[in-house]
């Protein structure tokens, strides 16, 4: 603990995570499908440190004694710290830290002995939102974004008995993505899975395959990224598709166009092949859709058929788990989503776990995915723009090749402001020359003035979402028929948001706020609307499926949750209005 005149320097240090964000971990995805993996999961020790006085005093350099030789207090006794399970979000794991928004850091000792391989990564599903990571006395880099994965190479770091330390930071800050203000509960922690990966020198690090636009459904194209080498043959391997291609590396990077006729992925029939790629002695391997998602006019289409999205809106929460929710639950929601009729779901309003797309791949659910470009950002901040596209990329090579992804969203209810467009219109444009494959979206706001659908934003968009609460924040419902008449956007429309309030199994008249009557009564207007609505409209999704934490929603009967689930927040109350969106989708099926 260096010291100054008779002070600790550490006591008087100001801008001290300025070093620790000088070494930004941005788009490190590793295709890691198919691998061997070591969990990392379990019990890990930890402790608040609301002053992060384990930054300031370098705990993770674990000295213990002056120069001198004399021992002194320390600030910290890693092994002895309480202990909190990982994967999960702290606020369900202890009363005390429910609420509580600041650093924890986590600490586990483990284990290593190679066997045989030449590079080790520890990867990281996600943890919200800063997260500094130390191995053995190094600092390794700081990631920021709660929801996305990242990678850290340990290669040569690694010894026979080791140290991960880990201070993870769920304050919510203006310059951050989301920003300081939302409308959802702030979880906090190691919220999925932490895993070694042991890999040769030269391996696959990213893998991308697709059906050609407009092949007919006839040819399939892939990429493949080699880190460590720069030039080589992959193989590309599909049994029941008869293909087994070579693809020429140069410069680390290689692509391939093959004829095939395979089955089409789709909702009813959501066919997946096994894919293997293979590079010297690396391999990765996937079940994976082909489909073809695409815009004509005002209609989307699905493998060139015209397909109306009955979805609905879903936060990745569970009453146990918060944020950290487990396969169980995901197959859960899909299988009531499919039984109100959906075909569609968005995952709002930050990227879920990769199992969620893994998952609709299997069961056949199109999804929206997002980042959290939400409300105001700091539009104007080049640093939040940076952090914004790093979540972008890394949800997009997390998931490029889930057939069950057809759009990504670049944010949501946003001021359409100079600014803001500069900022949206940027992302849109990353999104597309990343993956020209699928559709770009963001659930934008109506400009009430005129009662029209005229963002500027939409310009830059391939689908339109709106989100509109007509007969509940804007009580005279027939507003929204005038934006139907008044709005021509030449292109689809997704009704991204509408809905209302209702406690589950409160009961009364229609007129009763907080009733699920009430919110019935909104629903059946919304449908009645959307069932003579215009051209253009190509898909509704209300918000929202079940009852989520809120710690802004303070009324008595909301009792810090939205109430505007169709679902209770455990899942087994079906409101009334889950029916009525059941049987709409239904008659439009």
């Amino acid at each position: 603990m260096k010291k100054t005149g008779e002070f600790q320097e550490s006591i008087h240090l100001v801008g001290y995570e300025e070093k620790y964000r000088a070494k930004l971990i941005k788009n490190s995805v590793i295709a890691d499908f198919g691998r061997e993996k070591e969990s990392l999961d379990g019990y890990w020790n930890y402790a608040i440190d609301q002053y992060d006085t384990c930054l300031r005093q370098k705990w993770f350099e674990e000295v213990y004694e002056s120069e001198n030789g004399l021992e002194y207090p320390v600030d910290f006794s890693f092994d002895t710290w309480e202990r909190i399970k990982v994967p999960s979000c702290w606020n369900t794991q202890e009363e005390r830290l429910h609420l509580y928004e600041g650093t924890i850091v986590y600490t586990r000792r483990f284990k290593y002995k190679n066997h045989g391989e030449d590079r080790v990564f520890i990867k990281f599903g996600a943890s919200s939102y800063q997260s500094i990571v130390f191995v053995n006395k190094q600092f390794m880099g700081t990631h920021l974004g709660g929801d996305t994965p990242f990678f850290i190479e340990v290669t040569g770091v690694l010894q026979k008995d080791n140290r991960i330390i880990v201070a993870v930071n769920n304050t919510r800050r203006r310059t951050n993505v989301p920003c300081e203000n939302t409308d959802w509960f702030n979880y906090g922690g190691m919220h999925r899975g932490v895993e070694i990966l042991r890999l040769p020198k030269s391996f696959i690090q990213g893998f991308k395959i697709n059906l050609q636009p407009g092949s007919e459904y006839k040819k399939i194209d892939a990429s493949v990224l080699i880190n460590g080498c720069d030039s080589g043959t992959a193989k590309l391997t599909i049994p029941e598709l008869n293909i087994d291609a070579n693809i020429p590396i140069n410069d680390g990077k290689g692509s391939v166009s093959i004829e095939a006729v395979p089955k089409l992925w789709d909702v009813d029939n959501p066919k997946l092949y096994d894919v293997q790629v293979t590079y010297e002695n690396d391999i990765i391997a996937e079940k994976i859709g082909f489909r073809e998602i695409k815009v004509s006019g005002e209609d989307i289409l699905l493998n060139g058929k015209k397909v109306f999205l009955r979805g609905v809106c879903a936060h990745e929460e569970s009453v146990e788990n918060g944020r950290a929710i487990t396969e169980d639950e995901i197959r859960t929601n899909y299988k009531l989503a499919k039984e109100m009729n959906c075909n569609f779901m968005r995952l709002a309003h930050y990227p879920h776990t990769e199992k969620a797309a893994q998952i609709a791949d299997e069961v056949g659910m199109m999804l929206w995915e997002e980042i959290p470009v939400y409300w105001a950002i700091e539009f104007g901040n080049p640093l939040t723009y940076d952090d914004a596209e790093n979540q972008l990329l890394e949800l997009i090579n997390r998931d490029y090749n889930r057939a069950s992804v057809i759009i990504w969203s670049v944010g949501n209810e946003n001021e359409d402001t100079d600014s803001r467009l500069a900022f949206m219109s940027k992302l849109t444009k990353t999104a597309k020359y990343t993956d020209s494959t699928r559709l770009v979206s963001a659930a934008c706001l109506i400009d009430m003035s005129q009662h029209k659908i005229m963002d500027r934003l939409c310009d830059y968009v391939d689908v339109i979402g709106i989100n509109e609460y007509f007969g509940w924040y804007n009580p005279d419902f027939s507003e929204l028929l005038q934006v139907f008449e008044n709005s021509d956007p030449k292109k689809p429309v997704i009704i991204s948001e509408f809905g209302a309030c209702a406690m589950p199994g409160m009961r009364g008249t229609k007129d009763e706020l907080f009733t699920e009557d009430k919110q019935l009564h909104v629903f059946r207007q919304q449908i009645d609307a959307f069932k003579i609505g215009p051209s253009y409209l190509s898909g509704v999704c209300p918000w929202i499926f079940f009852d989520f934490r809120c710690p802004r929603r303070t009324n008595v009967l909301q009792g810090y949750y939205n109430r505007k689930g169709l679902l209770s927040p455990n899942k087994k109350h079906k409101k009334l209005a889950f029916y009525a969106m059941q049987e709409f989708y239904r008659e439009i099926n």
